[in-house]
């Protein structure tokens, strides 16, 4: 599997330790020096089902500077997909890509169910 994530986020810091605790294997991405770029953006939204929004980190700084909710209505998948590789901090993270799973965010009880 794969861990993408944000070092300095907390969320993302609890979902480690939670990795770490149940002793699960993975590849350590940091999403600020390694950004995920379209084609696996795209991979993976189709493969997670999961709303393109989702993948938006909607708690951000540029988020807000650039006004995404309001913005990302008039925009084409194609357009907010290049948007989300354009800046590792504008995706949504942890991250979690197994070869069955796609996990966006940390939700214990999600992970929990996924994962045994």
């Amino acid at each position: 599997m794969v861990f993408i994530c944000y070092s300095r986020c907390t969320t993302c810091k609890k979902a480690r330790v939670w990795l770490d605790e149940n002793k699960i294997q993975y590849e350590f991405r940091e999403i600020k020096s390694d950004n995920p770029n379209v084609e696996e953006l795209r991979y993976w939204h189709a493969k997670s089902g999961l709303p393109l929004k989702r993948f938006f980190n909607t708690s951000g700084n540029i988020y807000k500077e650039l006004d995404l909710k309001n913005r990302l209505i008039g925009m084409s998948e194609e357009e907010q997909l290049k948007l989300l590789a354009s800046d590792g901090m504008l995706v949504k993270r942890p991250i979690l890509i197994g070869d069955d799973l796609i996990l966006v965010g940390f939700k214990e009880e999600e992970w929990e169910r996924a994962l045994r």
